[in-house]
């Protein structure tokens, strides 16, 4: 026997084996709870974002083309679409991809799920609130301001949770660039969160409907859509589309170049300099789709496994129309009469853009987090991609046409773009619950291997 050499009793063995065995299984308890958490927040803004969302953008935009004025429908009920899309939809989806993943990605123990569970509930009924103060107009002046609080709070509930995990080796330099987009996003996020319980409260008190006026809603969304989705779109390319798509390491001066234009954009905005801004957004994007070398060749063959081989054409695609976004808004501050230059801008940014990286992404990501599934059909995500597109297509060429009264036939072809829109969306929405429901985790199924040392 070699000197210093530990020779344990044979009966400790089992006692060893049988520890790391309830380790494990402990392992796979966590990860289906994980997993049972995350399917909840990513099922509720699919919910959101199919009924009150998507069915009601096309019930107003109907109501539009068949009066022929954006003036003549509702702003609480258009007000209440975009609330139930940005946060019902993005924010579930942000919500879900966060618990999920960052014990995951810092190697943390396993989080407080129980507040987690609360923090969707908090944020499910916050947003239904809402809905129902703009649409229902019950009670609207105590659910507005309930609704706004209560999201506020779920964020706040939120980044708690997440900002509480650290790396395991503290002896990593800094954060990576990716990480801080999306704190900036996270910011982005909060001020517009903190805004919109301001709005909801001075709703509740001065006004006489649940909606707020043009100006006001003007800065609003650029908050919103500028400060907070498109910083969370740059975070998340930033961290995966090098990976995704094989391209070339990002560059990060241009990268954070990027966000500071940007957010010095959404300041000018809130300023009341909107018209000016517009410059500083193209400029941004600009500098972003060379930070992620999205248009440079690749180094390497895209990773499209478990994916339609279409996926990294879309994604460009989206960039594609992140640039014709911004240089609508700056033809919309030299041009618009109607608000319809307006109207195609964001439509390019939130659904070219904003849309098409969920579907391309988030069938990408989603099925791996719901406990290792694959995607149910790759056909089916190529189709929703396609109409959406098309309908995205549609709409922003005819909406410039038809509101400043280009041309007349425009007004027609809206419903049509509305119609491939939602169809696109139903099929994004079928193939995730189809891949949760009909889809075996293959997480479950790997075995339980222990080694008796």
């Amino acid at each position: 026997m070699e000197t210093g050499q530990t020779i344990w009793p044979a009966e400790s063995q089992p006692t060893a084996a049988a520890t790391r065995v309830e380790t494990m299984r402990m392992a796979q308890a966590r990860e289906a709870a994980l997993s049972r958490l995350f399917m909840a927040y990513i099922s509720t803004g699919l919910v959101f974002m199919l009924l009150p969302g998507t069915f009601l953008g096309v019930w107003n935009l109907l109501q539009i083309s068949g009066r022929e004025s954006v003036a003549l429908v509702s702003p609480a009920w258009l007000q209440a679409h975009g609330h139930a899309q940005v946060f019902g939809w993005i924010g579930s989806f942000i919500f879900g991809i966060g618990f999920y993943s960052i014990p995951k990605f810092r190697g943390t123990m396993k989080p407080a799920l129980g507040t987690a569970w609360v923090c969707w509930a908090m944020w499910t009924i916050g947003v239904a609130a809402r809905w129902m103060a703009n649409i229902y107009l019950v009670q609207w002046r105590l659910l507005l301001p309930l609704s706004a609080a209560l999201e506020l709070t779920a964020f706040l509930i939120f980044f708690r949770m997440v900002s509480q995990h650290q790396p395991e080796t503290s002896g990593k330099g800094r954060l990576e660039p990716w990480v801080w987009v999306v704190i900036s996003a996270s910011v982005g996020l909060m001020l517009t969160l903190i805004a919109n319980l301001a709005a909801c409260i001075y709703l509740a008190l001065r006004n006489e409907s649940p909606a707020l006026s043009h100006i006001l809603d003007q800065r609003y969304l650029t908050l919103m859509t500028w400060g907070f989705l498109v910083p969370f779109v740059w975070g998340f390319s930033t961290k995966w589309m090098s990976l995704f798509l094989g391209l070339k390491p990002v560059r990060p001066r241009l990268l954070f170049s990027a966000l500071a234009v940007n957010f010095a954009g959404v300041a000018l905005t809130l300023m009341g300099w909107g018209a000016q801004a517009t410059v500083f957004f193209v400029v941004g994007t600009i500098l972003i789709i060379a930070a992620l070398r999205m248009f440079e060749p690749a180094r390497q063959e895209a990773k499209t496994r478990g994916v339609h081989p279409s996926f990294p054409f879309f994604v460009r695609m989206a960039y594609g129309w992140l640039l014709v976004a911004a240089l609508l808004g700056v033809g919309a501050a030299l041009w618009d009469s109607s608000g319809g230059i307006w109207g195609a801008s964001r439509h390019a940014l939130t659904v070219g853009f904003i849309a098409v990286m969920v579907l391309c992404v988030g069938q990408r990501i989603l099925p791996a987090f719901a406990s290792m599934r694959l995607l149910w059909s790759i056909r089916l995500m190529f189709i929703g991609l396609l109409l959406l597109t098309l309908g995205c297509a549609l709409r922003v060429s005819s909406e410039a046409l038809a509101y400043q009264d280009y041309a007349n036939w425009a007004w027609s072809v809206l419903p049509v773009s509305a119609f491939l829109e939602l169809a696109g969306i139903t099929a994004f929405a079928m193939n995730i619950f189809g891949t949760f429901i009909l889809e075996p985790s293959h997480a479950q199924k790997q075995p339980l291997v222990v080694r008796i040392k």
